[in-house]
């Protein structure tokens, strides 16, 4: 049934040189098992041909010549073979599931370690859906060449071999009038498995877009928006409109299932009724014992499920030989931001930042994604431009540096830059006087402590949420931690205190109490880099004041660099730099850019106007 729901159309795909060898690496730790299972499996092949042997003989040596004693034994001996065939089942099964779930654990660890380790400009572009189908979907149909395909076609060939050959030796005649009947099994699987891969290509497409709409519409933001926007009605039209096609769907296919099988029963049928009647009239005429004949005819049954399975060997095989391709896809996707082999560590101490002369274009999507997980014909291969030109900039340790600017000046990009969550492509960006690029990706993160703008919550409690800064943080700590950040009174409040589930994306907080949370676990991994992405821009004026007593505990002592949308909060700042078309175009204390009567002066009295 797997081979009729494949997609036929990867007969026709071309494999990349090398594919099969790069396969055979991740079989090599488990050639033991591999091989053992490959040997349960002849031996299973091996018993298929005994049992209508041992039949024939106790038949014509046991029961037509009343041998009691001998029937006696061949009994008990089809019964120890049932019982040994049995065991060798479990045993292949247990080698498989080895050999099965070992590689299945192999490739999603590797393939989501290597996806961790994707610049976010991977993520920006991927589909998640799509990504996590590699993780799942793909990994185990490649799981698949190593158990079904694997042992399908070892069994399967050995089965045929063993049961044409016996039936052959036992009965040319019969076995040459079964082979005749071969296309009446062939065909109707053929017709058939177009059919249900058709209605199962439809069946994937549905399910995607029901479970897309189911998605969308549960999470928490969704659901607000249905809420407000949407008629539940309509929705629920829609979605029964999509579950009523996939349940007529599975309708047609377990007709057309239910007909195929009647249709091969009713084959296989018809080929043991023409087996009795030419073998009945070769037993009439002595040519033919009558166990020959009930040995044929059990024989007969084994012999069209391999063939018919064999037809479709290339169709299993390359299924899981492209599944494998896709996985390599995304492992061979090298990473935008990589660590130098050479790459030392960033001590915790005091930072002084110097910004030289950085430029920065955002890459290409053929650079930092594939086409394949974007659910896109083509991968685009357009220029962003230059988003960055010729910034440069110093910050002392201990001070704040503000950066301000109309809405795509490149404020938050320059702020993406200092993690290397992107790389600049001109300049250098340098920490107490050592270019970023040489410390360990990890110690550089380590060292900087980011608070955006709608900053993120997983759906956990609110102390596993602060320990994703610190894994090994004590209740002390959080709760020092979240007293900085102004929210412990809060947290204390609540019934759960600190395990407390916060809801997807922290939505069951306010966003003044989600900011605090975030500068709690900010505070709690104690970085020497402090940045602030417009972390005040959509509160009110009660959860802004909270947030900013919150943010003057936060950033003592730290090298700040503070986005600020408005700009009556960074008055103070030690210096502000004003950014405009990805250049600073000004830059100074305050009272200095005030007195300028340029760009920033002029923001300030829009926003000094609109406030009175």
């Amino acid at each position: 049934m797997r081979s009729m729901t494949a997609d036929q159309s990867v007969k026709s795909q071309r494999l990349k040189p090398g594919t099969l060898t790069r396969i055979a690496t991740y079989a090599k730790p488990y050639k033991k098992y591999i091989s053992l299972f490959l040997v349960t499996v002849i031996i299973d092949a091996l018993l298929i041909v005994s049992t209508p042997l041992l039949l024939r003989k106790l038949i014509d040596d046991g029961v037509i010549p009343k041998n009691g004693e001998l029937i006696t034994e061949l009994a008990l001996l089809v019964g120890l073979l049932a019982v040994v065939d049995a065991v060798f089942n479990i045993a292949g099964r247990w080698f498989s599931s080895r050999v099965g779930e070992g590689l299945i654990y192999d490739l999603r660890s590797q393939v989501f370690s290597h996806v961790q380790r994707q610049s976010i400009a991977f993520f920006t572009r991927t589909q998640t859906g799509a990504l996590i189908s590699r993780i799942n979907s793909d990994v185990i149909g490649a799981q698949q060449a190593f158990t079904s395909s694997l042992a399908g076609v070892v069994s399967n060939v050995i089965s045929l071999v063993l049961v044409a050959g016996t039936m052959a030796y036992l009965s040319w005649q019969i076995t040459a009038i079964s082979l005749i009947l071969l296309p009446l099994f062939i065909y109707p699987t053929k017709w058939v498995g177009r059919k249900i891969q058709s209605l199962t290509r439809q069946s994937f497409d549905l399910n995607a877009k029901m479970s897309s709409t189911m998605t969308e519409r549960f999470n928490v933001s969704g659901a607000i928006l249905v809420s407000l926007y949407g008629d539940p009605d309509n929705e629920s039209k829609a979605f029964s409109t999509r579950a009523r096609k996939v349940a007529d769907i599975g309708i047609k296919t377990a007709m057309l299932n239910r007909l195929f099988f009647i249709s091969l029963t009713s084959v296989a049928a018809v080929a043991t009724a023409i087996a009795y009647g030419v073998g009945g009239h070769l037993a009439l005429d002595g040519s033919l014992t009558v166990g020959t004949l009930l040995a044929l005819t059990a024989l007969l049954a084994r012999l069209y499920g391999p063939l018919t399975a064999l037809s479709n060997v290339r169709v299993d095989v390359m299924t899981s030989l492209v599944s494998f391709e896709r996985i390599f896809e995304v492992l061979d996707l090298q990473p935008m931001v990589k660590e130098r082999t050479d790459a030392k560590e960033l001590r915790a101490e005091p930072a002084l930042i110097n910004v030289r002369d950085i430029h920065f274009a955002y890459p290409r999507a053929d650079e930092i994604s594939l086409a394949s997980l974007e659910s896109v014909a083509k991968s685009e291969i357009t220029e962003s431009g230059e988003i960055l030109r010729g910034i440069s900039f110093s910050a002392e340790p201990g001070t704040l540096t503000a950066i301000v600017g109309p809405s795509g000046a490149g404020k938050t990009t320059l702020s993406a830059l200092i993690p290397r969550l992107y790389d600049v492509t001109s300049g250098a960006i340098e920490i107490n006087g050592e270019d970023i690029r040489n410390f360990t990706l990890q110690s550089l993160r380590d060292r900087i402590g980011v608070v955006a703008q709608d900053p993120h919550l997983f759906h956990e409690s609110i102390a596993e949420n602060l320990r994703y800064a610190k894994f090994d943080a004590t209740e002390e700590e959080m709760i020092q931690a979240c007293k900085a950040a102004q929210i412990w009174s809060m947290i204390s409040a609540l019934p759960n205190g600190l395990e407390t589930m916060v809801g997807e994306r922290g939505h069951r907080l306010s966003g003044g109490e989600k900011q605090r949370l975030a500068i709690a676990r900010m505070m709690l991994k104690a970085p020497s880099i402090v940045i602030l992405d417009e972390a005040t821009a959509h509160l009110d004026s009660e959860n802004e004041e909270l947030v900013q007593a919150a943010l003057k505990v936060a950033l003592q002592g730290r090298t700040s660099i503070v986005i600020a949308h408005r700009l009556s909060t960074i008055m103070n700042a030690d210096q502000i730099l004003v950014m405009q078309d990805g250049a600073i175009v000004e830059r100074g204390r305050h009272t200095e850019l005030m007195s300028a009567t340029g760009l920033y002066s002029e923001l300030f009295s829009r926003q000094d106007l609109t406030t009175n």
